[in-house]
């Protein structure tokens, strides 16, 4: 699906694309291809000659290879973003970037909630975009607010799990659920500062090419404080999150000694009941159930006050409990 915005009053307006005819008569400042076809990627080699990577050029990337100038001149960047999902895990998605003819190019396999966002802001700001590196500029910030919004998130999760993990008492089954959480945080949590990471270094390389008129160079600073101040939020998250996990395998532990701790005072305590039963049932002629009525009678009765002492003394001392 290709999605073509043109500056009308300083503001994004979205026109149909059905054709070639109808690309060729627009004068866009964003291009924006959401998993083009091939007649897609046709229309704009053939009518703006920019050749879009695939998908797979898009993954396979070098890290340090990143950004950098096509030999025609042609700019082209490569940004992760993050992407929510509701019905599953959080992760990234990469999208390719092309500066070329005073247009911004962008590239990704599917639809994104920061793109959306800045196609209604564009539209409700009249003034807010000059030009294409405008457009770039306002995909970085919307990234980092939609990062920060995700942070509030994690928070909000970890409020729960904390609720849950440190009442009166923790089963199994609470624990379970709780470190499941606390996993899903985490990983969460490590993908927004990726994010943030590879945002940065987008907008540092920007900068650094002098690229960005006085007036985006100042918002690309804004840009840079603001990740600056999510990194923060992102490690105590971290400590938060490593404190949780702490304390529910501590919990995990107490319910697992608490069941050894059944075993341990029973063996204790039918250890002398064992005793006597096995020097009874020696048999010897020594023994005085051999000549006496009530020597297996007091046999018993000393097993049963031997298995009860050690129950009585345990609870005393407050084993038991």
């Amino acid at each position: 699906m290709i999605n073509v915005f043109v500056l009308q009053n300083g503001r994004l307006n979205q026109i149909n694309i059905d054709s070639r005819a109808d690309l060729e008569r627009a004068t866009p400042v964003w291009v924006d291809l959401t998993d083009p076809n091939d007649d897609e990627r046709d229309w704009v080699k053939s009518i703006y000659g920019v050749t879009l990577p695939g998908e797979d050029d898009v993954k396979d990337i070098e890290a340090s290879a990143r950004y950098y100038e096509g030999e025609n001149g042609d700019l082209h960047l490569r940004t992760d973003f993050l992407l929510e999902e509701d019905d599953g895990p959080s992760r990234v998605v990469t999208v390719a970037f092309i500066l070329a003819r005073d247009i911004l190019f962008s590239v990704h396999p599917e639809d994104l909630p920061i793109f959306r966002l800045v196609r209604m802001r564009a539209r409700s700001r009249p003034g807010s975009i000059a030009d294409y590196k405008d457009v770039l500029l306002d995909l970085y910030a919307t990234d980092a607010e939609y990062s920060a919004d995700a942070l509030e998130g994690v928070y909000q999760s970890l409020d729960e799990v904390s609720r849950s993990v440190l009442q009166e008492e923790l089963s199994d089954q609470d624990a379970a659920v709780a470190l499941n959480a606390i996993a899903h945080e985490e990983d969460l949590n490590g993908r927004i500062r990726r994010n943030m990471m590879d945002t940065r270094r987008a907008v540092s390389f920007l900068m650094r090419g002098r690229l960005l008129n006085a007036e985006q160079f100042e918002e690309a600073r804004q840009i840079m404080r603001d990740i600056e101040s999510l990194d923060g939020h992102t490690a105590f998250l971290f400590d938060k999150i490593n404190f949780l996990m702490d304390a529910t395998v501590g919990f995990i532990n107490i319910n697992q000694n608490k069941i050894i701790k059944i075993f341990s005072v029973a063996s204790v305590a039918f250890l002398p009941p064992t005793l006597i039963a096995s020097i009874y049932g020696m048999n010897f002629k020594v023994l005085p159930e051999l000549d006496w009525t009530f020597g297996y009678p007091l046999a018993i009765v000393m097993m049963i006050a031997s298995a009860v002492t050690p129950f009585w003394y345990f609870r005393r001392r407050g084993w038991l409990k």
